[in-house]
């Protein structure tokens, strides 16, 4: 089954936290389905990385950590499910 809608905005809404991976989830997708995650989860981390926030707003800081940990962890959740099902990613 395709990812329904675009790549991109399902990645932006993981690192919003408005939306969470699951090895269950993951279930839908196919090889090439889950490619394309990994790759937008790369393009969005690359976003989030490249903000420039001042160092006196703490908050912000922390917001921008909490976005790349959420993509990291679902990044690890498809390589982790990939792995498991030998799927070529």
């Amino acid at each position: 089954m395709t990812i329904a809608g675009s790549p991109k905005k399902l990645v932006q809404d993981i690192a919003n936290a408005f939306f969470t991976l699951s090895p269950p989830m993951l279930r839908q997708y196919d090889a090439g389905d889950l490619r394309t995650l990994l790759t937008n989860i790369a393009l969005v981390g690359r976003e989030i990385r490249g903000e420039q926030i001042p160092l006196d707003d703490v908050m912000a800081l922390k917001a921008k950590n909490l976005k790349l940990s959420r993509l990291n962890q679902a990044e690890m959740v498809v390589r982790a499910y990939g792995k498991k099902h030998r799927l070529p990613l």
